[in-house]
């Protein structure tokens, strides 16, 4: 069964998300970095037929993309155990589901925004994101049990 948040409990485990949310986004940037390296490696021994193969810089390279492909997919890992849901991991927007008036909403959190704010119906998206204000205060419904 699936865990739908109270805003406090969103609010509370807030701290976890955001570190691991940092390791991934920094894993990511580390890995695509990685990406480009190797394939402008493998563009430089394509145009030079091959012959000159650094196999060091490709070990490296290859290194550095496996280890931080692995720390991003551990940090992706912790955040969805929590119950949470990666929405991009770009910009750092994670998503807490929660029910508001028996319906499933998610509460909305980027990377960089100090608390949750926000919260938006499932098919809207972060364009759909509105303020978190008494109404929604009034009409949120505790968690259910996991």
């Amino acid at each position: 069964m699936q865990h739908f948040f109270t805003l406090e409990e969103a609010r509370s485990c807030l701290p976890d998300v955001e570190r691991a949310v940092r390791a991934a986004v920094q894993a990511k940037t580390y890995y695509d970095q990685s990406e480009e390296a190797f394939h402008r490696l493998l563009q430089r021994i394509t145009m030079s037929g091959g012959i000159l193969v650094d196999r060091f810089a490709v070990e490296t390279i290859k290194s550095t993309r496996q280890s931080n492909g692995e720390r991003m997919k551990s940090a992706v890992e912790e955040i969805q155990e929590k119950g949470c849901l990666i929405k991009d991991l770009d910009t750092g927007l994670v998503d807490f589901p929660t029910l508001l008036r028996g319906e499933e909403v998610y509460l909305c959190w980027r990377l960089g925004e100090t608390d949750i704010s926000y919260w938006h119906g499932v098919h809207e998206g972060v364009a759909g994101r509105r303020p978190i204000d008494q109404s929604f205060v009034d009409n949120h419904q505790g968690s259910t049990p996991n």
